[in-house]
């Protein structure tokens, strides 16, 4: 039987209990609407505030990138380990099973290969196939100081403002010419100007000295690049110091897809990432599980 209305005992109101409602868990990002914060909350890890990411979007300007010739062979079996996959709209569409249960970044820039002037991109994908792509973030490489910095940051703007009218976060990746130098003081400039701009979260490099100025003096998350392939050892110690020194997770892809044992690599960096373990102890991981597959 449905409750009468003016019958009190039916109903509990708990006048005793204050509404409460809980902050954000990810820096900057409280402000936010209900849409951006659930879509950033499948990117990070409510429970450690960090995320690995799988980028595995090489192909957009490099073609078939090493370790990247043949996904649904290389990389299919890493989905399940990685947080995140960044990826072109090509790939997802032909590669990635649709019952993917993985949270999607989405190439949105591009227009350059490495025959040209890498700088000089637009934005490639309208904001309605993010829609239907079902992406939880976009990503727009953002040129600070190169040929085509403006028409980088105006890119980088342009998406904010369609991404926060649907309701689809924007990740500003930094990136850096041949000539420019990488250092703390270069990626503060950066960082700070996609931030200051709109961007939710930004990716970067990691550097050796005084990263933590970088992460401090950027008011939303940043997740560092992985870079070229370097020895697991040193991949996983970059992780580490990165995490300790304020990053919210890696966007990793040659350092784990080009290492010998790319599952067991991965897992080494989400170890390092979300268990806080130390590049030693990740790294025993790393031989651990690469020796049980051998």
């Amino acid at each position: 039987m449905p409750d009468v209305d003016g019958n009190n005992e039916a109903k509990k109101y708990y006048t005793d209990i204050p509404q409460t409602s809980k902050n954000y868990f990810l820096k900057g990002s409280n402000s936010l609407d209900w849409g951006m914060k659930n879509r950033l909350g499948r990117i990070f890890n409510p429970a450690s505030g960090k995320t690995v990411m799988l980028a595995i979007d090489h192909g957009y300007f490099q073609g078939p990138t090493t370790g990247l010739e043949r996904i649904d062979v290389n990389i299919l079996p890493l989905e399940r380990y990685a947080d995140t996959l960044m990826l072109t709209r090509g790939i997802l569409r032909t590669i990635i099973p649709a019952d993917t249960q993985k949270s999607i970044v989405l190439r949105v820039s591009g227009g350059t290969s490495i025959l040209k002037e890498l700088s000089n991109e637009s934005l490639a994908v309208d904001i309605e196939d993010a829609v239907r792509l079902n992406a939880s973030a976009m990503a727009v490489q953002v040129f600070i100081g190169g040929e085509h910095e403006r028409e980088s940051i105006i890119n980088m703007t342009k998406m904010v403002d369609m991404g926060i009218r649907y309701g689809i976060p924007t990740l500003a990746v930094t990136a850096v010419g041949k000539d420019m130098v990488r250092d703390a003081k270069y990626f503060r400039l950066a960082t700070r100007i996609c931030a200051e701009l709109g961007a939710h979260y930004v990716k970067t490099y990691y550097v050796p000295e005084d990263f933590e100025t970088v992460t401090a003096s950027c008011p939303v998350p940043i997740v560092i690049a992985g870079g070229k392939k370097i020895p697991e050892p040193d991949a996983l110690k970059m992780a580490y110091n990165a995490i300790q020194q304020g990053a919210a997770g890696v966007d990793m892809g040659r350092n784990i897809f080009q290492a010998e044992s790319p599952i067991a690599m991965i897992q080494a960096v989400r170890a390092v990432v979300h268990n806080n373990e130390t590049p030693e102890n990740a790294l025993e991981l790393y031989n651990d599980l690469r020796n049980k597959k051998s």
